[in-house]
C-alpha cells in the first residue's frame, strides 16, 4: 500500500526500548510551490554528541538498536483481529499510523495528463475480439491446476463457511460489546447460575457447559484465521524480505554518509578556516565602520531638538519642519528599534503640531498688522520675506485653509476702515456732539449731503487702497505657490527621465555583485540568499544611506547655525527649492497648489465683494429715513457718477464686475427716479389744471432750448449767469422751420421731458425706468389735455366760458409739437439700453398713436362744431330773393371765423385739409335741403338763385388766406333733372 508520497516507516528508539513507527513528512503542496528554507550549515561547530541529520526526521547514522519484529508487544492475530474494521488487509497499516493513513487519498500530480476512459477505447476495441476468443477457449478446455485450485479454495471455503454458522450471530455482529448489560446478559446468562437454595450441582454443570461452548466457538474462531494466515503467508513473508532488504540498503547509505563527513571535516580545517576567518575579520571592520556610523548619527539626531528651537527663534519654519521630517525618516529607517529613542519620534510629532499653531499664529498676527496699518502708506508687502517663509511651511505642512484665516481679517479691517473714516470725519464737524449721537449711522445722518458725499469718497479712496494693498500681498502668496507649483513639476520630470534612463540601461558590474552575495553567504550564518544580494548592494554604494541622511541633518544644524549669526537674513529662494524637491512627499498635489491659485483669485473677487458691502452699509445708512430720495437732481446724479466710479476702479483692479453696490445704487435709483417722477408728475398736473390753453409768448431761453434739440444736444443747457436779456419773447416756437403756437405747459414739458433725458445721461442703469416712467408722463399730459379740451374739463377746473376753436387747434398744435419729439425722444434712449432691452420701447410707439387719435379727434370736433351749424342755419334755408341769401351770409361769415381762429394756429396743409372737410360738410347738408325744397338742377329760377348763392360761398371761401388754390366743387350739391 506504500505509494511514491510515502515509504516505509523509519524506526525511532524510545523510552524503555520500545520501538515506534513514524512516518515520513510529507509535502502537501506541488514542488514548485514549496517555500524557500535557509540552507544547511556547511561550517559545523566542533560536535557536541548529539548528532544532526539534514532533516527533522531521526538520524539513522546514530541509531544503533536495529528495529525488529521481536520488538512488537502486541501478538500478530490480536493485530489482525481487530473489529473496529470490516476490511481486514488494512489492520496492519491503520493499527499505529491511525485510521486514515490507508484511506488517504494522494493528490494528482500535476505533470501527469488526467487519463479517462476514452483514452483507453481503440485499446479496447482492438483486443475485445482477441477476449472473446480467449474465453471462449477457457470455457471449452479449462487449466487443470485451476480446476484443483478453485475446487479447493471452493471446498475449504464452504467448510469453513459451514464451521463459522455454529458461532453465534450476536459475536459477528459490528456493534458487539459486552459493556453492554443487554450484550452481557445474552452471552452469559446469570439467571441460570443464581438459584433460590445456593449453588448447586445443576449449576455447576450449566456452567462448565457454557465454557466448554465458548472454547468451542474460540476454536472454530482460531482455526478459520489460521486458515487465512496459511493461504496468505506468501504475501506475508515476502513483505518481511523487503524489510530485510531495506534494512541492508539502509546500513550502506549510513556508511557513505559518515565517509562523507569525514571527508568534508578534512577539507574544512585545510582550506576554510584560515581564509574565512580573514573573511570574518573584514566583515567585523566593516561592522564596525557602520557602528560608528550609527553612533554619529545617533549624535547628530540627538541635537534636533536645539536645533528646531534655534531655527523656530528665527521664524525659520520650512528648515525646522525639514529638520523634523529628515530625524523622523532616519529614526524609521536607520535608528529602528533603539531604546533610547523610543520617546524622540512622538517629541518629534508634537514638536511639529506646535510648530503649525505657530504658523497659523503668526500668519494671523502678520495678516492682522498687514490689514490695518495706515492706508496713506504706499502699496508695498510688510515683510516680504517673512510672508514667503510663512506661505512656504504652511504649503509644506497641507495647511491649505490659511485663506480662510486671511479672509476673515479682511472683513474686520473693511469694518475697521469705515469706522476710521467716520470718526475722522465727525471729529472735523463741529454740529454734531459724538456723546450724544453715539452710533455711527445716526452720526452720518445728521451729516449734510455735502458732508456725508465727503466722508463716501474717502470711504472709497480708502477702499482702494485697501484693495490694491491685498493684490500686491496676494500676488506674493501667488509668486510662493507658483514657485512651488514649478518645483513639483521638475521633480516629476526629472523623475521620469531617471526612470527612462534606468529601464533603457543595464546597471553594470552584475558579476561582482554576485561575487560579494557569495562572499556574503558564506560569511554569514543562515543568511538568505536575497538578503545577501541586498547587502551587497549596499556595500556597493559610496557610502551608507544613514550617513547620507546624516550629512542632511548636519546641514540643516549647519544652516540654523548660520541663520543665528545672521537673525536677519533668511533662505533663498534656490534653497527653498531643494527643500521643497527633497519632501516632494509631503508637499501638496498639482491640482491642490492649482486649486490655491484659483482660491487666491478668488479672495481677490472676494475683498471686491466685502468693500462693496461695507459701502452698501454706508449707502442703506444713510437712506435710512429717505434722505438719499430727496435729493435733487444734480446732488442724486454726484452720488451716481462717485459709486459708478469707484465700482470701475474696484473691477479694473480686480477683474470681476461686482453688482452688490450698483444693485444698492439702482434700489435707491429707483426711489429717486419715483420721487422724481412723482414732482414732475404733480408739477405738470398742476399746470394742466391752471392751463387757460391760450397761446403763450416763447421765452428766448426755450428758443434756444429748442435750438440745441435740433443740434443733437438731448440735455439742459448750463445755468447761465443771471444777466439783462435784450431778447424779447416770440408769438412762435420755431422748431424745424415751422411754427408752433403753444401753451405754457408745453413748454415746460419739453423741459421736464429734457431732465429726464439729463438724468439718464448721469445715470444710465435708470434708462429702463426713467424710459417708462417718461412714458407714463407724456401719456398722462395727453389724457389730462384730454379731458380739459375735449372733455371740456377745463369749464370747472379753470372756468373758462366755453371751449373755442381756438382752444381746440391750439391744444391739437400742441400734441403736434410732443409727437415731433417723441422719435427724438426715443432715439436718446435707444443708445442707453441694452440691445436686450429694446422691447422697452414699444412704449413709444403706443404713445405716438395715442396721440395722433387724439389729434384726429380734435380735428373731427372742429369739423364737427361747423357741421352742426350747417345743419342748424341750412334747415332754415329758403331759396328766394334777395340774394346772396342771409342764410349764406351767416355760414361764410362763420368759414371766415372759424379760418381766422385756427390759420395763425395750424400749418397750412392741415388748414386746407380741415376746410375741404368743412366744405364736404357743407355740401351734404345742403344737398339734403335742396333735395327737401325739390330744387333741382333744370335752369329754372330757384336753381338760378341757388347757383348765385353758391357762387357768392365759393367767392368768400376762396378769398380767406391759404385757400385761394382750394378747390370747392359744388356740382354734386344737384339732384338731377327728373
Amino acid at each position: 500500500m506504500a505509494s511514491s508520497h510515502s515509504s516505509s516507516p523509519v524506526p525511532r528508539p524510545g523510552s524503555g526500548g520500545r520501538g515506534r513507527i513514524y512516518p515520513k513528512e510529507r509535502d502537501p503542496s506541488p514542488p514548485r510551490f514549496r517555500p524557500i528554507r535557509s540552507l544547511p550549515d556547511v561550517c559545523p561547530k566542533e560536535p557536541t554528541g548529539e548528532g544532526r541529520g539534514l532533516c527533522d526526521g531521526p538520524s539513522v547514522v546514530a541509531e544503533h538498536d536495529r528495529w525488529t519484529v521481536y520488538s512488537s508487544k502486541v501478538n500478530l492475530p490480536a493485530a489482525l483481529n481487530d473489529p473496529r474494521l470490516a476490511k481486514r488487509e488494512s489492520d496492519f497499516f491503520t493499527k499505529t499510523w491511525g485510521l486514515d493513513f490507508a484511506e488517504t487519498e494522494v493528490m494528482a500530480s500535476f505533470y501527469l495528463p488526467n487519463i479517462t476512459k476514452e483514452h483507453f477505447g481503440p485499446y479496447l476495441q482492438e483486443m475485445a475480439q482477441r477476449e472473446r476468443i480467449h474465453e471462449r477457449c477457457k470455457t471449452i478446455c479449462p487449466n487443470k491446476d485451476d480446476v484443483d485450485a478453485v475446487s479447493s479454495i471452493t471446498t475449504n471455503h464452504e467448510k469453513s463457511k459451514a464451521e463459522l454458522e455454529q458461532v453465534p450471530k450476536i459475536f459477528m455482529k459490528p456493534e458487539f460489546a459486552l459493556e453492554d448489560p443487554a450484550t452481557f446478559n445474552a452471552v452469559l446468562p446469570w439467571s441460570h447460575f443464581n438459584s433460590a437454595g445456593g449453588r448447586s450441582s445443576r449449576d455447576v454443570a450449566s456452567s462448565k457447559l457454557l465454557q466448554e461452548k465458548l472454547s468451542h466457538y474460540l476454536d472454530v474462531v482460531e482455526v478459520s484465521i489460521a486458515r487465512q494466515i496459511s493461504l496468505r503467508s506468501d504475501a506475508f513473508f515476502h513483505a518481511m524480505s523487503s524489510q530485510h532488504e531495506l534494512q541492508d540498503r539502509l546500513q550502506e547509505t549510513q556508511r557513505a554518509v559518515a565517509v562523507l563527513r569525514s571527508r568534508t571535516a578534512d577539507i574544512d580545517k585545510v582550506m576554510c578556516q584560515g581564509p574565512l576567518r580573514a573573511l570574518r575579520t573584514a566583515l567585523t571592520r566593516n561592522n564596525c565602520v557602520k557602528l560608528h556610523n550609527k553612533l554619529k548619527l545617533m549624535a547628530a539626531v540627538h541635537q534636533t531638538q536645539p536645533t528646531v528651537q534655534l531655527l523656530l527663534s528665527t521664524s525659520e519654519f520650512v528648515g525646522a519642519l525639514e529638520l523634523i521630517s529628515t530625524t523622523k525618516e532616519v529614526l524609521q529607517q536607520e535608528l529602528q528599534g533603539i531604546h533610547s529613542f523610543r520617546h524622540l519620534g512622538s517629541q518629534l510629532c508634537e514638536l511639529e503640531k506646535l510648530i503649525d499653531k505657530m504658523m497659523v499664529e503668526d500668519f494671523s498676527m502678520y495678516a492682522r498688522s498687514d490689514l490695518n496699518r495706515s492706508l496713506k502708506d504706499e502699496p508695498q508687502v510688510l515683510e516680504k520675506e517673512r510672508l514667503e517663509s510663512l506661505v512656504f511651511g504652511l504649503l509644506r505642512q497641507r495647511k491649505l485653509d490659511f485663506l480662510d484665516i486671511y479672509s476673515d481679517e479682511m472683513i474686520l479691517a473693511a469694518k475697521a476702515i469705515v469706522t476710521q473714516c467716520v470718526a475722522e470725519s465727525v471729529l472735523h464737524i463741529e454740529d454734531i456732539d459724538t456723546e450724544v449721537v453715539t452710533k455711527l449711522a445716526d452720526q452720518m445722518r445728521v451729516m449734510t449731503f455735502p458732508q456725508w458725499f465727503e466722508l463716501l469718497e474717502n470711504i472709497f479712496e480708502s477702499f482702494l487702497l485697501f484693495l490694491q494693498r491685498i493684490k500686491v500681498t496676494l500676488s506674493v502668496i501667488r509668486n510662493v505657490v507658483l514657485e512651488v507649483l514649478a518645483s513639483n513639476q521638475k521633480t516629476r520630470l526629472l523623475e521620469e527621465a531617471a526612470a527612462a534612463s534606468s529601464s533603457q540601461e543595464v546597471p553594470p558590474g552584475p558579476t561582482l555583485l554576485q561575487g560579494e552575495a557569495e562572499l556574503a553567504y558564506l560569511t554569514h550564518e543562515g543568511l538568505f540568499i536575497s538578503d545577501a544580494l541586498n547587502e551587497a548592494q549596499q556595500l556597493q554604494t559610496a557610502q551608507d544611506p544613514g550617513s547620507v541622511v546624516g550629512s542632511r541633518i548636519q546641514q540643516s544644524q549647519v544652516e540654523a547655525a548660520n541663520s543665528d549669526s545672521a537673525s536677519g537674513s533668511t533662505e533663498s529662494s534656490v534653497s527653498r527649492e531643494q527643500t521643497f524637491m527633497s519632501s516632494d512627499n509631503m508637499m501638496p498635489s498639482e491640482l491642490e497648489l492649482n486649486r490655491v491659485i484659483n482660491n487666491l483669485q478668488e479672495l481677490l473677487y472676494t475683498a471686491s465683494n466685502i468693500s462693496h458691502d461695507r459701502c452698501v452699509k454706508v449707502l442703506t445708512a444713510r437712506a435710512k429715513d429717505g434722505s438719499l430720495e430727496r435729493l435733487s437732481s444734480a446732488e442724486f446724479v454726484c452720488l451716481s457718477q462717485g459709486v459708478e466710479g469707484f465700482v470701475r476702479d474696484t473691477e479694473e483692479l480686480c477683474g470681476r464686475r461686482s453688482v452688490s453696490l450698483r444693485g444698492a445704487l439702482q434700489s435707491q435709483a429707483n426711489r429717486f427716479v419715483h420721487r422724481f417722477h412723482e414732482e414732475r408728475k404733480t408739477k405738470l398736473s398742476l399746470l394742466l389744471d391752471n392751463e387757460r390753453w391760450k397761446q403763450a409768448e416763447v421765452p428766448a431761453e426755450f428758443q434756444d432750448l429748442v435750438n440745441s434739440i435740433a443740434d443733437g444736444r438731448i440735455t439742459l443747457p448750463e445755468r447761465k449767469i443771471q444777466g439783462p436779456d435784450d431778447r424779447k419773447p416770440t408769438e412762435f416756437l420755431l422748431v424745424s422751420g415751422q411754427k408752433y403756437a403753444v401753451v405754457g405747459t408745453v413748454l415746460l414739458l419739453i423741459r421736464i421731458f429734457l431732465e429726464y433725458c439729463q438724468c439718464v445721461n448721469d445715470i444710465p442703469s435708470i434708462a429702463t425706468d426713467m424710459l417708462t416712467r417718461l412714458s407714463d408722463l407724456l401719456k398722462h399730459f395727453n389724457s389730462r389735455s384730454c379731458q380739459l379740451v375735449l372733455g371740456a374739463g377745463a369749464l370747472q377746473v379753470v372756468g373758462l366760458k366755453t371751449i373755442t376753436t381756438k382752444n381746440l387747434a391750439l391744444a391739437s398744435r400742441c400734441l403736434q409739437l410732443v409727437v415731433h419729439y417723441i422719435p427724438i425722444i426715443r432715439s436718446h434712449f435707444e443708445t442707453k439700453l441694452q440691445p436686450k432691452q429694446f422691447s422697452v420701447l414699444r412704449h413709444f410707439d403706443h404713445i405716438t398713436k395715442d396721440y395722433n387719435d387724439h389729434i384726429a379727434e380734435i380735428s373731427a370736433k372742429l369739423v364737427a362744431i361747423m357741421d352742426s351749424l350747417f345743419e342748424k342755419v341750412l334747415s332754415k334755408y329758403e331759396v328766394k330773393a334777395p340774394m346772396p341769401s342771409a342764410c349764406f351770409r351767416n355760414v361764410c361769415k362763420q368759414m371766415a371765423k372759424m379760418h381766422e381762429a385756427i390759420y395763425e394756429l395750424l400749418p397750412e396743409e392741415q388748414t386746407q385739409m380741415l376746410s375741404l372737410r368743412i366744405n364736404a360738410s357743407f355740401k351734404m347738408h345742403l344737398k339734403r335741403q335742396l333735395a327737401r325744397l325739390g330744387v333741382v338742377n333744370d335752369g329754372g329760377p330757384q336753381h338760378g338763385l341757388v347757383v348765385v348763392d353758391v357762387a357768392f360761398y365759393t367767392e368768400n371761401i376762396q378769398a380767406l388766406k391759404s385757400l385761394e388754390r382750394l378747390d370747392l366743387n359744388m356740382t354734386e350739391i344737384w339732384e338731377q333733372k327728373r
